[in-house]
């Protein structure tokens, strides 16, 4: 994407985090200030490339398994530039009759995905910030394509490490929890610092600094476990991403930067 073919309003010497993510995963939605970021993350840590594979694999596995218990309604946050396997394309193919929100606040992650989507009555993209999560339950465009007294998956899939305050990403959370009915799912997907110092978190924080997301901000297991309260999880649990995956194979951690990833059912009576 040249600088001149930057859509109004976007500053193309800014970065995006939905545009690195989007690099990372080898798409070509982004800028050169992007791959920048991007490269100088992967000198700090070689492996954040297949992080976000890994993270990719999550969301069409996550998907798959809420399908399967019947979840035929998806919101999900933070959606990101459209690729390949996102929510709509692997919902739709397990259960034709399914419907999704995709809610981002990025301007290019709205225009594509709604010059994409143009066409798909069951899928809609909506401007929205995760930091304002009432005024997306209550938008009239989400009530009118979801039906909030069925069951809903709802997916955070790296976002919640863009809010810095615990407090307040769990009042996020929450609020979107306590909209939810019983039957209904949570994954999340979230930064933790592996085995980088607390120097090599600083830069990495540091790459994002310009973008208008905040700076990503590792958790602790047990800070990430407050998430799901109000939520049993699913085998294999709160774990690494790549043990979520392949849990039979035990696989190590890769060095460098990780993450937790999670797949919870709502099952307390309302």
């Amino acid at each position: 994407m040249e600088m001149e073919q930057a859509p109004r309003g976007i500053d193309p010497t800014v970065p995006s985090a939905a545009r690195i993510y989007d690099y990372l995963l080898g798409g070509k939605d982004n800028f050169a200030v992007d791959r920048a970021a991007a490269e100088k993350l992967l000198e700090i840590t070689p492996n954040v490339r297949e992080g976000v594979r890994e993270n990719r694999r999550f969301l069409k596995q996550a998907v798959l398994l809420m399908a399967e218990r019947g979840i035929h309604q998806f919101l999900d946050i933070g959606a990101g530039l459209p690729t390949q396997e996102n929510v709509h394309q692997v919902a739709l193919s397990a259960a034709p009759d399914s419907r999704i929100v995709y809610i981002d606040n990025d301007p290019i992650v709205l225009t594509h995905g709604r010059a994409l989507l143009a066409d798909n009555e069951q899928t809609i993209v909506l401007d929205g910030d995760m930091r304002t999560p009432e005024a997306i339950l209550d938008d009239p465009q989400v009530t009118a394509h979801l039906d909030f007294t069925k069951p809903v998956g709802l997916l955070m899939l790296s976002v919640l490490h863009f809010v810095p305050d615990q407090a307040e990403a769990e009042r996020i959370v929450a609020t979107l929890r306590d909209r939810l009915v019983p039957g209904s799912a949570l994954a999340i997907t979230h930064l933790t610092s592996g085995d980088l110092d607390e120097k090599q978190v600083e830069e990495g924080q540091a790459v994002y600094a310009r973008a208008d997301t905040g700076l990503p901000t590792p958790r602790t297991h047990a800070q990430v476990l407050r998430f799901f309260d109000g939520f049993d999880l699913l085998r294999p649990g709160l774990v690494p991403t790549r043990r979520w995956l392949d849990d039979e194979l035990a696989l190590p951690p890769l060095p460098g930067v990780d993450g937790y990833a999670g797949v919870g059912i709502r099952t307390d009576a309302r």
